[in-house]
């Protein structure tokens, strides 16, 4: 690490796995499917410049973001294909968008009249339905109110309408199966209903979780972050691709029935050598990971004692013979032979990893292995 800040807590992005990731994604896809990268959170905590590089060099023709930043990062980082928000805008948001070729989600009348009173917006839009029973911004179509709607957003927007999609909140066999068929019926009303056509539009449900399941589901493509960042199905070759590090500011000992930490939780029960870890809940290892967390020191496994202060952490090294100042200490990833995995920090956080990666990618500096 040669730069002329002194980093002792970081991430490092491992940018070869994020590659690899991505073509092995490409390479579970359906025929005739199409891929689209999320990109959303500064790409899950990993950078989302450095990231879309990565998709431009494996010809991707759609991503997905939220924010407007987001779309000018991605189209300075030189991509040119579709930026789709899998969100619904403000007003302000698509107005400001509009340089950088958004395709927005619709699913109100309201923003359906936002679009069209936009003279310079020339981009394809997206009908966001409730099929699969997210109820976040979906346009509920079981309602009669809903069908009302619908009609009225095509009837504005005609052929602008470039696609209709939903999101399924839940990867399990049985749930896909009925979002599913949910998602068909609402398609089906559509296309019975009002001037939409099947073939002129993307119809759109996939996710990471739905292209690894062996459920069959609509969609023309696959919207998928998480196993670009190896969370899911280690099992089929998918590996993470962010390891938090840090070092060693100083080693003591301490005798036995001295305590660690605020409120003196943790008391010794033998003569100790203790390591301070320039590591706290300011670099997102969380108040919460007390007493079930551990960390990796010269490929060992050693426990966290005390509560997490804000820039700091303590290990006990008492069973590692030979412990320096700056030696390396490994969060999460590996070390030597010593690893601490996706499970494991899922337990320790009590969350899942694109929460536990989104938090680490903002509060650490970001270095590109």
């Amino acid at each position: 690490m040669s730069s002329d800040v002194i980093h002792t807590a970081w991430c490092e992005i491992l940018t070869d796995r994020i590659a690899n990731n991505l073509s092995l994604a490409l390479s579970l896809l359906p025929e005739h499917a199409e891929f689209c990268a999320v990109l959303k959170a500064d790409a899950y905590g990993h950078g989302i410049a450095e990231v879309a590089a990565i998709v431009c060099e494996h010809r991707i023709k759609t991503v997905g973001i939220t924010s407007n930043a987001e779309a000018r990062l991605v189209r300075e980082a030189g991509f040119e294909g579709t930026i789709l928000r899998l969100r619904t805008a403000t007003p302000s948001e698509i107005a400001g968008a509009v340089a950088d070729r958004v395709q927005e989600q619709v699913s109100s009348l309201y923003t359906a009249e936002v679009i069209d009173s936009l003279t310079e917006h020339s981009e394809g839009v997206h009908l966001a339905i409730n099929a699969g029973g997210m109820s976040r911004d979906g346009l509920e179509l079981n309602e009669r109110d809903g069908h009302d709607t619908c009609q009225r957003i095509v009837d504005l927007l005609g052929d602008r309408i470039v696609g209709i999609c939903t999101h399924h909140p839940s990867g399990s066999e049985q749930d896909l199966q009925l979002s599913d068929q949910h998602f068909r019926s609402d398609l089906n009303w559509i296309f019975s209903n009002t001037a939409l056509k099947r073939e002129q539009v993307n119809v759109h449900a996939g996710s990471s979780l739905s292209l690894i399941s062996s459920t069959p589901i609509e969609t023309d493509f696959y919207r998928c972050g998480a196993i670009l960042y190896g969370i899911l199905k280690p099992e089929l070759g998918f590996e993470h691709t962010m390891q938090l590090k840090a070092q060693i500011t100083n080693i003591t000992t301490y005798p036995q029935g001295s305590t660690i930490g605020y409120d003196r939780t943790t008391t010794l029960t033998r003569d100790s050598r203790v390591a301070n870890i320039a590591l706290g809940y300011a670099n997102g290892f969380r108040r919460n990971y007390f007493g079930r967390s551990h960390v990796l020191i010269r490929g060992q496994l050693v426990p966290v004692l005390g509560k997490v202060s804000m820039n700091t952490i303590v290990a006990d090294v008492t069973d590692i013979p030979v412990v320096e100042v700056e030696d390396e200490v490994v969060i999460f990833g590996h070390q030597g032979t010593g690893k601490i995995d996706i499970k494991r920090i899922e337990m320790q956080a009590d969350t899942i990893m694109a929460d536990i990666y989104a938090e680490w990618g903002q509060r650490n500096p970001r270095v590109y292995i």
